[in-house]
């Protein structure tokens, strides 16, 4: 079970694939950990070398006092890299992961060559409806918030006809540390990228889903518009279009990262 010792925070990390390989960095969804790109593994490690990594306060990783911002938990995945010493990866990130990639694709502009950046958008939600999430796990625990949160991760027709992958994601949100989850909250909250992802000069993919209620094809094409020279894609799928819409996805990423 490897870990990167950074300065205040162990990160649990494992590879998938050929060491020789190009590296690509997977950055996960609040509330999930690197087990969520499980659906991914079999196709991208015939590709890359798939480095995942838990984040700051979730998974195996480390939980420090929050509130965390995305950009220290965008430091957390360069300082993953340099200790790995790794100069250069293509990232690939889905929600607050996506958040990650457009702080590292403006602000880290030479570690990545090519990102991807899923089901996110510049600015995700309300203060409001990230107080109220907070609050709701504050006073009872992940399991206040995990079905809610999985009626709009997941699609019905894909719950009712997936009941053992729909458990399994279920399992994982209700896993997750509330004091992580919070301070986690807490920075998809604080963050507004929209008047800085026209910086991003990278090649970049933004996948969105048609059913996605908390980051809509709207919020994507938006963002797609904002990043020079960006391209966009739309599956069939809700929040999590890499488990809902996993062949596409596959498809669609690995072509990408390939051209």
């Amino acid at each position: 079970m490897p870990f990167a010792h950074l300065p205040d925070v162990m990160i649990h990390y494992e590879f998938d694939g050929d060491a020789h390989s190009p590296v690509l960095l997977l950055s996960n969804c609040l509330g999930t950990n690197m087990r969520m790109w499980d659906p991914q593994m079999d196709v991208f490690a015939e590709h890359f070398r798939v480095l995942r990594y838990d984040t700051r306060g979730l998974g195996r990783s480390g939980v420090t006092p929050g509130p965390y911002t995305i950009e220290r938990l965008s430091r957390d995945a360069l300082g993953l890299l340099d200790a790995l010493q790794l100069d250069q990866v293509h990232f690939c990130g889905l929600s607050m992961g996506g958040m990650i990639g457009m702080f590292l694709g403006t602000n880290a502009a030479t570690r990545c060559k090519k990102i991807v950046l899923c089901n996110t958008a510049a600015k995700i939600g309300t203060a409001e409806s990230w107080e109220a999430r907070i609050q709701a796990v504050q006073n009872g625990g992940m399991k206040a918030v995990a079905n809610s949160v999985i009626e709009r991760w997941l699609r019905p027709q894909f719950r009712s006809s997936h009941p053992g992958e729909t458990q399994w994601v279920l399992a994982m949100l209700e896993s997750a540390n509330p004091q992580g989850y919070v301070a986690n909250c807490a920075a998809v909250r604080d963050t507004d990228h929209r008047n800085t992802v026209k910086d991003i000069h990278a090649p970049c993919l933004v996948v969105s889903g048609t059913h996605d209620p908390a980051t809509t094809p709207a919020d994507g094409q938006a963002l797609a518009k904002a990043i020079p020279g960006a391209q966009y894609v739309e599956l069939p799928a809700s929040h999590l279009s890499n488990i809902e819409a996993r062949d596409d996805f596959n498809r669609q990423i690995v072509q990408f990262l390939l051209s």
